[in-house]
C-alpha cells in the first residue's frame, strides 16, 4: 500500500506524518505551508516543523516524473483514454445491430412457423371431424344393411335417424350443463333412502343397476334371485317385476326412449322386457355360456353383449337376431365385460386375462389392446365426450386412458383387496363414481376423490347418476338400493 501526500496527492519521497492531524505529508510541502502559515493544512491547528514525524520506508516508490503530472501530459492521457472509450463504444454498437438483426430474422421465422401451425392444426381438425362422420354414416349404413342377419331399416328411417345422431354426438361433452350438480354441494351427499325389498331374501343380493336416461326415477334391478325390477324412486313403489330367467341377472339396460328393458344372464340369453306390458318380448341367443356384459348402441336398436364363451355378439332387439359375431382366436380368453363408446362406432371388451381390447364396430377388427391391470377386467366405462375410458379390474386400482393418444394416463390405486366392480361417468362426464368395498366418487380432470359411502354391509355391484348429478344411486349384496343427495 502506498502513501499518499495530503497536499499534493502524490507519493511523497520524504513522507511525513502530523500528529495534530495524523494525516501523511512530503516534507518539504508540509514545511513551506509550516513557515507561511504555521498551522496544519488539514485543520488549522498549530504544527511547527519539530512536531513532524518522519515514516521511514523500505521500499520508496518514485513519484511519477513531472512530465507525467503535466497539464499537456494529463491532456494526452485523457484523449487516449477518450479514443479507447469511442472504438469499444463503436464495437459495441456493431454488435447491438447485428444482434438485432438476427433477432428480427428469428422473429419472423418464429411468427411464420406459428402461421403454418395454426393453418396445419386447423387443417388436421377439419379432416378429422370429417373421417369421423364420414366413419359414422358408414357404421350406420353396415348396421342397416347387415347381410341377411334380420330386417334392415326402412331408407326413410336410416336417413332421418343420421342427422339426429351426429349432432348428438357432436354437441356430446363440449358444455357443462347449468344444472349439473357442483362440487361442493356433492360432496355434501349422504344416505337420504333405503330399500331392502325389491328382490327374494332368500337368494339375497342385486346384482346389476341402470336409470332410465330420459326419467332417472325410474330405477332397474337385476337380482340374485333371478328376476328384474322396475323401481319408481319419486313414487316408492315398484312398477313391474319381471321373471322369465333361469339363473341370476348379471346385467340390466333401461331402454332411453321406450318403455323397454334388457337383461342377461348366466343362463346365456338375453332378454328384451316391456315394462308396461309386464313381459319378456324378446329372447335373444347370441352365446353358449353365460353373458357377462351388455350395451346399447347409440341408435337405441341394437345390443351389444360379452360372453364366457369368448365372442361378443351385435343383436337386433326388435327382430332377437344376431347381425354379427366375433372372437378373438389368438387370445382364446373369456370375455368378461362389454360397452359402447358414446358414438357407436368402436366398443370395448374386457377380458379374463387383464386385457382392453378395443374393437371397430364395421371392420368387426380390434384396433387397440390396452395391458396394465392384473387379473380379470370387471367393469369399464366411456366418458360421454368419448376421450377418456375407465378400468377396474381385481387388482385393486381403477385406470383411465386417454383414447386420443391411446394411454394409460392416471392410475387410481385404492385399497388393498378393493373389489371394483362397477364403473360410471355422469352424464356430462364431469364425475367418475366407482362401486365395490364401498362407494367413491370422482371429479374428472383432477381426479380427486370428493365422495366415499360406506353405509353397504355387503359388496356393492352397481353405481349410477341421477339427471345433472341430482342423485347418486347403489345396489349391493345385501340386498338393498340406496339413494344419496342433499
Amino acid at each position: 500500500m502506498s502513501l499518499v501526500c495530503a497536499i499534493s496527492n502524490e507519493v511523497p519521497e520524504h513522507p511525513c506524518v502530523s500528529p495534530v492531524s495524523n494525516q501523511v505529508f512530503e516534507r518539504r510541502l508540509i514545511e513551506k505551508y509550516i513557515a507561511e502559515n504555521g498551522a496544519d493544512p488539514m485543520n488549522g491547528q498549530p504544527l511547527s516543523e519539530e512536531q513532524l514525524i518522519d515514516i521511514k520506508v523500505s521500499h520508496p516508490i518514485r513519484p511519477k516524473a513531472p512530465s507525467s503530472t503535466s497539464i499537456p501530459a494529463i491532456l494526452k492521457a485523457l484523449q487516449d483514454e477518450w479514443d479507447a472509450v469511442m472504438l469499444h463504444s463503436f464495437t459495441l454498437r456493431q454488435q447491438l445491430q447485428t444482434t438485432r438483426q438476427e433477432l428480427s430474422h428469428a422473429l419472423y421465422q418464429h411468427d411464420a412457423a406459428c402461421r403454418v401451425i395454426a393453418r396445419l392444426t386447423k387443417e388436421v381438425t377439419a379432416a378429422r371431424e370429417g373421417m369421423y362422420n364420414s366413419r359414422l354414416l358408414l357404421i350406420l349404413c353396415f348396421i342397416s344393411q347387415a347381410g341377411g342377419a334380420g330386417e334392415p331399416m326402412e331408407v326413410s328411417e336410416q336417413v332421418g335417424m343420421i342427422p339426429e345422431i351426429i349432432q348428438k354426438v357432436r354437441d356430446r361433452g363440449k358444455t357443462v350443463p347449468e344444472e349439473l350438480v357442483r362440487t361442493e354441494d356433492l360432496s355434501k351427499y349422504r344416505q337420504v333412502a333405503t330399500h331392502a325389498g325389491l328382490h327374494s331374501a332368500s337368494v339375497p343380493g342385486i346384482l346389476s343397476l341402470d336409470l332410465c336416461p330420459s326419467d332417472t326415477n325410474k330405477v332397474l334391478t337385476g337380482g340374485a334371485d333371478k328376476n328384474v325390477v322396475v323401481f319408481d324412486k319419486k313414487e316408492e313403489q315398484i312398477i313391474a317385476t319381471l321373471k322369465g330367467h333361469t339363473k341370476k341377472v348379471t346385467s340390466v339396460i333401461y331402454h332411453p326412449s321406450q318403455s323397454v328393458v334388457f337383461s342377461a344372464s348366466p343362463d346365456s340369453t338375453i332378454r328384451v322386457w316391456s315394462v308396461t306390458g309386464g313381459n319378456c318380448v324378446q329372447v335373444v341367443r347370441a352365446h353358449e355360456a353365460s353373458v357377462t356384459g351388455l350395451s346399447l348402441h347409440a341408435t337405441g336398436d341394437y345390443l351389444l353383449s360379452s360372453s364366457e364363451d369368448q365372442y361378443w355378439a351385435f343383436s337386433d332387439i326388435q327382430t332377437g337376431r344376431v347381425l354379427t359375431k366375433v372372437t378373438d382366436e389368438a387370445a382364446g380368453c373369456a370375455l368378461t365385460c362389454a360397452q359402447f363408446h358414446p358414438d357407436g362406432l368402436i366398443f370395448g371388451t374386457g377380458t379374463a386375462d387383464s386385457q382392453i381390447k378395443i374393437w371397430d364396430l364395421k371392420e368387426r377388427t380390434n384396433v387397440a389392446n390396452f395391458p396394465g391391470h392384473i387379473g380379470p377386467v370387471t367393469s369399464i366405462a366411456f366418458s360421454e365426450n368419448g376421450y377418456y375410458l375407465a378400468t377396474g379390474a381385481q387388482d385393486s386400482s381403477v385406470k383411465l386412458w386417454d383414447l386420443r393418444k391411446l394411454k394409460n394416463f392416471k392410475t387410481i390405486t385404492l385399497d388393498n383387496n378393493y373389489e371394483v366392480k362397477s364403473l360410471v361417468f355422469d352424464q356430462s362426464g364431469t364425475y367418475l363414481a366407482v362401486g365395490g368395498t364401498d362407494i367413491r366418487v370422482y371429479i374428472c380432470k383432477q381426479w380427486s376423490e370428493v365422495l366415499n359411502f360406506t353405509e353397504h354391509t355387503g359388496v356393492v355391484t352397481g353405481v349410477a347418476f341421477g339427471e345433472h348429478a341430482q342423485f347418486l344411486t347403489s345396489t349391493g349384496m345385501d340386498r338393498s338400493l340406496k339413494f344419496y343427495s342433499l
